[in-house]
């Protein structure tokens, strides 16, 4: 009988819990997760949006599993009554260089399998976002918003039904290779199983290091910071505008957001922070901030890009530049129309050559599958990633 432990009770923690389970009926599965409940990190953490695999490079991992990801977790949420909205996006060339490269993306969109894509010349643009700057635009409509919350407290019943074990309040001290079986243990427990799957998110490094696997990456935790549009200017924006994005920078960009729930979201940002789960600018823990510091790949990364490093660390301590940078995209939106919001950390891999790695990142060894890099669109795609990590399995 197959019988595997799960370590990180996030999307993708709980979404390869259900493959395994649909797969192996009679599988002994258990997913540890370190806080009180699952889904805390990440998984919450981010502006609820439903990727549909615009961007990726064709034939990558992203590009695959955002597009097959995005209908699984559709279909999901359409099952178990999450509330969820396809609404489409807009992706605004605001320059001519953009323009060009607006045409790359919809080239990309077209060879990843997306449906009804679109470019719309500056009527067609104001007709979907009256409100939006730029020359013209390509129109997303397989876009969405969804709460992720709900997502995670439906898979996890999905889960418990399945007779699926999830011990949460278990953080992992140690992992051993015993002669057949994982042993994971944390300060009360020990849990055994003939596969060992790594889906920690910001501290998945870390977790296949206790597994023996040489660190070939690290994860550099950098913040993304939002604000919210306030009562007098929410009407400026209706679904979900976006940026081309610079081929030159390693970020996409601030965009704007609509919450299932209502209310508009700017953001985010993306800058260091302090600590791995660091939400907030006064968050440090000096030892993991410490070990970041220390990390080659950081210094030659911000060596490659100074102005943007410059320009993030800026928008993040003033509200009038982050506001500029809003304005690219929609230029009524004011410095007084912006509440401080919400923030998350990405768990973004880099190498020690300071490149970020692009693609989601699988090592997989004896009996062991590690999700080394799994940031955007990974919620998106959890259910497709679960799906993939099962077929290793």
């Amino acid at each position: 009988m197959i019988s595997a432990v799960i370590v990180g009770g996030g999307i993708v923690g709980l979404a390869t819990a259900i493959k395994l389970r649909t797969k192996y009926r009679t599988a002994k599965i258990t997913v540890v997760e370190k806080e009180m409940n699952v889904g805390l990190h990440q998984s919450t953490h981010n502006s609820g949006v439903l990727h549909c695999g615009l961007y990726y490079k064709p034939g990558s991992l992203k590009a695959k599993l955002a597009v097959s990801g995005i209908r699984e977790m559709t279909a999901f949420c359409r099952a178990h009554e999450v509330p969820h909205e396809i609404c489409g996006k807009l992706v605004v060339a605001t320059n001519e260089m953009e323009r060009s490269r607006l045409d790359e993306l919809l080239r990309r969109g077209e060879a990843n399998g997306l449906r009804g894509l679109k470019k719309l010349d500056r009527a067609g643009m104001l007709a979907v976002e009256p409100h939006v700057a730029g020359l013209e635009a390509a129109h997303v409509p397989e876009e969405g918003i969804v709460d992720y919350r709900a997502v995670c407290d439906a898979m996890k019943k999905v889960l418990l039904e399945s007779d699926v074990n999830i011990m949460t309040g278990t953080e992992i001290v140690a992992i051993q290779r015993g002669k057949s079986n994982w042993i994971v243990r944390s300060k009360s427990d020990s849990i055994e199983g003939q596969w060992l799957v790594n889906t920690a998110g910001l501290y998945c490094d870390k977790v296949s290091e206790l597994a023996g696997e040489k660190r070939d990456v690290q994860i550099v935790p950098f913040r993304g910071e939002y604000y919210t549009l306030n009562e007098q200017a929410k009407h400026l924006c209706r679904h979900l505008v976006y940026p081309v994005p610079d081929p030159s920078f390693p970020f996409l960009g601030v965009h704007f957001t609509r919450l299932i729930h209502g209310g508009i979201e700017a953001g985010p940002n993306a800058v260091l922070a302090f600590a791995r789960e660091g939400y907030r600018k006064r968050d440090v823990h000096l030892r993991e901030f410490a070990e970041t510091l220390a990390f080659p790949g950081l210094w030659r990364f911000m060596k490659r890009y100074p102005q943007m490093a410059f320009s993030e660390i800026a928008q993040s301590l003033s509200r009038k530049r982050f506001c500029k940078s809003l304005q690219k995209l929609i230029p009524d939106i004011q410095a007084e129309h912006l509440t401080t919001g919400g923030a998350g950390v990405r768990a973004q891999a880099m190498t020690r050559q300071g490149e970020l790695v692009q693609d989601f990142h699988v090592v997989r060894s004896d009996y062991a599958l590690h999700v080394l890099n799994a940031p955007s669109p990974a919620a998106t795609a959890s259910l497709a990633i679960g799906q993939y990590l099962t077929e290793w399995i």
